[in-house]
């Protein structure tokens, strides 16, 4: 099969496999392995302050030299909404009670920053060789300032309408989204998640309709899943559950543990956590809540109200309240480091793929 080298040219890269960006499930170890087993390394900028990104990024620098690729939001803040707040909390009650937390509580704050002129310094101050963003593109004249850098700017697209709209407003490539993936939905066009595609589907058709190199993501977890990727006629792959297995993840040993427990119907998009559609595993708040339910307020302060049981419900060792973002494919993962992992999948699929 004649392979789409694209991506690989574009980004400078030897393994057409991105690491997806998961934020608050790892940091700058697992981007610099990643990136020094030749695929591109990333770091996840939406739960982090602007100085805390200048902090990965150093480590990042001082550790490879290779592409790295630096990620964002680029949601608009939500208008304040008391009435729908109050609801929510309201709909949580029974389980502050359960938990013996005092309801009347000040709520945190549920920080999830979009991409600005402040990110953007940090952008042209380290000059990542790909900017990637969640949720369309940032405003005309941030992507001017990203795009003098000299940095690819990459998306994701859940249908092929998104995937124009990317190429049309600038998008060096496009990330093809699928059904299955973990995390959030980088749906940004509409507000419906019911009649997305899932991978298979939007892929070719996404491939047809757009001219720049188109990278697969969902449910893609080993090499059987880059194989067929390509022969749908991507130029390379994003995988996120997988790396969650690694040492290098970040996450809290119950996610580790519900995601060695993993099946293929385990999992659902649910808005409880954020305010925003995202697909994780099955647990309590998902079963009994949602797994979507109109209560959540807008993206992303829906998980402000949750924190105080998030904290108090794993702290006992349990996951009832935690978001457990993972994919369709989350049992196919194998427990390696990210390094390895990356070579592995590669050097495999690139087996498979000459073998034809």
């Amino acid at each position: 099969m004649p392979l789409d080298r694209r991506i690989q040219t574009l980004f400078g890269i030897s393994v057409p496999i991105i690491q997806a960006p998961m934020a608050g499930a790892q940091g700058a170890p697992m981007a610099v392995a990643v990136s020094e087993a030749g695929g591109l390394g990333s770091l996840p900028g939406a739960l982090l302050s602007v100085d805390a990104m200048r902090a990965e990024l150093g480590l990042i620098r001082q550790r490879t030299a290779k592409p790295i690729n630096l990620n964002f939001f680029c949601h608009r803040p939500p208008a304040p909404d008391a009435a729908r707040e109050a609801a929510w909390r309201a709909r949580l009650l029974p389980y502050y009670v359960e938990l013996e937390i005092d309801p009347a509580a000040p709520v945190p704050t549920s920080n999830r920053a979009p991409f600005d002129a402040a990110f953007c310094a940090v952008v042209e101050e380290f000059r990542p060789e790909v900017v990637s963003f969640h949720f369309g593109l940032p405003a005309p004249d941030l992507m001017d300032r990203v795009k003098a850098t000299g940095a690819r700017v990459v998306s994701s697209a859940t249908t092929a309408d998104e995937a124009r709209w990317l190429e049309d407003h600038g998008a060096d490539a496009v990330i093809a989204q699928g059904y299955e993936a973990g995390g959030h939905r980088g749906i940004f066009l509409t507000d419906d998640v019911g009649q997305q595609p899932g991978l298979f589907a939007l892929l070719p058709q996404v491939v047809d309709a757009v001219e720049v190199p188109v990278i697969a993501a969902g449910g893609i977890a080993d090499a059987r899943g880059i194989v067929a990727a390509f022969a749908l006629g991507a130029s390379a792959v994003q995988i996120g559950t997988a790396y969650l297995f690694t040492p290098e993840a970040t996450i809290t040993p119950m996610h580790r543990e519900a995601l060695r427990e993993a099946k293929d119907d385990g999992t659902a998009l649910t808005n409880l956590f954020t305010g925003r559609p995202a697909r994780g595993l099955v647990n309590r708040l998902m079963r009994e809540v949602g797994p979507l339910s109109t209560d959540a307020p807008a993206f992303p302060t829906a998980g402000g109200a949750l924190m105080p049981l998030k904290a108090k419900a794993e702290a006992a060792g349990s996951a009832d309240f935690s978001s457990l973002w993972a994919g369709q494919a989350a049992s196919l993962g194998r427990e390696m480091g990210a390094g390895d992992l990356t070579r592995t999948l590669w050097s495999v699929a690139l087996e498979r793929l000459r073998a034809g």
